[in-house]
Parts: structure tokens; sequence; C-alpha cells
């Protein structure tokens, strides 16, 4: 039976890659709003009320007032906005963060996607928190780069207005909205310290935790991720060595998947743990259509960009 699907905030970049995903397939049917009704209340609120599924590409504020505005209790939503990441009665929709997630999730009328340095952070630290491998009072840090499209469509057009650009660090505040859902999602005690950064190329991301042990832990954590992630269609783990570099090109093409990698020092005391995804798959688009997938009841990989 096909079923749904309402794409608010649809001319954005995360709804235009979540629409290509889903074109062609027999499964759903899009609902659209012509240009000039996207704006108008009643309009909305009818599409909203009238989809089997409702996937919001929003502003976290927006996020929210659509949310409201659904009063059918039909209705399951996808919100791709940081507004319920961490709120009451929302599943979050990282599948393989737990055995028990991707079940949350397929049972859930409320969906919070993650974000996509989120992901990454999560997809390295939580199931070694859940091992007992990383303390849950551990202080760790994480650094990361994006591609620039992972800032919507003004920073887009900065960056390719002003191509002398060539790092952009932010989140200088220590108050990166993406915080609170690392913390919880990975059960943590106390935030981990975000250095987020953007460099010069459309799409892809690299996200790194350094942790240092007093013993030789570096087996230990690459069995642990393996065994987390084993059977995964999405996400790989690899244990790296012999690579003097690590590079996210201009090049690189669209993907739903994620590499986790894990480096050591030679007698495994320090580890530089790194995810490597698309920012508009895995951490965004993707991972929409994925959840979307499992809520729904079909192969979980359907439609992606394998």
């Amino acid at each position: 039976m096909t079923q749904t699907v309402f794409i608010d905030g649809a001319a954005g970049t995360t709804g235009l890659e979540i629409a290509e995903r889903l074109a062609g397939r027999s499964e759903f049917a899009l609902i659209a709003l012509p240009d000039a009704e996207r704006k108008d209340a009643a309009r909305r609120a009818e599409a909203l009320n009238g989809a089997d599924f409702v996937v919001l590409c929003l502003p976290d504020a927006a996020a929210i007032e659509a949310v409201g505005m659904v009063t059918s209790p039909d209705v399951r939503i996808i919100d791709a906005s940081t507004a319920h990441r961490v709120a009451p009665g929302w599943a979050y929709g990282f599948p393989e963060l737990s055995a028990a997630q991707r079940d949350a999730i397929a049972g859930s009328k409320r969906v919070s996607n993650p974000g996509c340095y989120p992901t990454g952070f999560l997809a390295l630290v939580a199931p070694l928190v859940a091992a007992g491998i990383i303390a849950r009072d551990a202080q760790l840090s994480v650094n990361a780069v994006s591609g620039y499209s992972g800032g919507g469509k003004e920073l887009i057009a900065r960056f390719e207005a002003d191509e002398d650009i060539g790092f952009r660090s932010y989140g200088l505040n220590l108050a990166h909205k993406h915080v609170p859902e690392m913390t919880k999602g990975a059960g943590l005690v106390h935030p981990p310290l975000f250095a987020p950064a953007v460099v010069p190329v459309y799409r892809g991301m690299l996200v790194e935790v350094p942790l240092n042990f007093g013993a030789a832990t570096a087996d230990a954590a690459f069995e642990a991720l393996a065994a987390h992630f084993d059977g995964s269609p999405l996400v790989s783990v690899r244990r790296a060595a012999d690579e003097s570099e690590l590079l996210l090109r201009k090049s690189d093409e669209a993907t739903d998947r994620m590499e986790l990698m894990l480096y050591a020092s030679p007698d495994g005391t320090q580890i530089r743990l790194v995810a490597r995804l698309d920012n508009l798959g895995k951490g965004a688009s993707g991972a929409c259509v994925q959840n979307l997938n499992i809520m729904a009841g079909l192969p979980e990989t359907a439609g992606l960009r394998l």
C-alpha cells in the first residue's frame, strides 16, 4: 500500500535530498504544496494532517510550530531539526545506537532525526561507554570538520561567494546546540568539549574523538566497536594502519554510509577515533529516509545511496 509523505520545508537542502531518495519509489507518494501555498497556514495544516508521514526540514521554532499544528492522531512525524532531540516522548532516530533503538523508532509516532556531528560522535563513543571502556564521567573532547552544505542556504551562498575562506571555526561560545544530544545519547555525565569547523567542500565530514588511557586499550576498543556494528548495512568499522593522512575531497560522492576508523599509538594507550560520513547523507537526509523506512515497515536501506 502506498503511504503519503509531506515534507515541510521541501525547498531546503535536506528536504530536496529526501525527495530525491523517495523519487520513483512506489511505497510512497509525496504531498507537495505549490510555492504560493507553502506559507498558507490553512493549506499547511491540511497537508500536515492529511499525510501518513510528515518530515520536518525546518528551523527549530518552525518545527515546534508545525508539530503543534498536527491534530490527527494517525500522523507520524520525523523532525530533522534540533528541536526535539532530547525531548520526552520522542524516539531518537539513530537505529544503530543500541539494540533497542530500531524497535523504538519502528513503534514511535514522533522521531527526532540526529544531528550530523552527533551521529559521528555517538557512533564512536556510545558503544565504548556501554562496554565500560569509556567511563560515564569521562571528560571528552570532539573535533570535527564539515562541508559547508551543512549550514543551509545562507552558509552555502557565503562559501560559494567567498572562495577565499579556507577554514571556519565556530561554536566558540562552547554552547553548541548539538552538545545536549551528544551527552544524553552517549550516556555521559559531563558534556563533551565540542570544536566544530567548516571547510570549503560541499559535502562530507570527519568527526574525531581523541582518547588517552593509562593502559593498552586499542584492541578492546576496536573489538567493542566491531561487535556493536557487526552486520550493519550502513556502518563499517576498521582498524586503520599505515596511513599518513585522511582526506575530504571536493569530488567525494554522496553516500548514506558511515565509516568508523581507529588509529592507535604503538603501545595502544592513545587512540584517535574518527567517523567519516556525508553530512547530507547519514548526517541528515539519508538518516531521515532510513527512519522513514523503519517506521513504515520497509527494508531499512530502500532508496538509500549505498
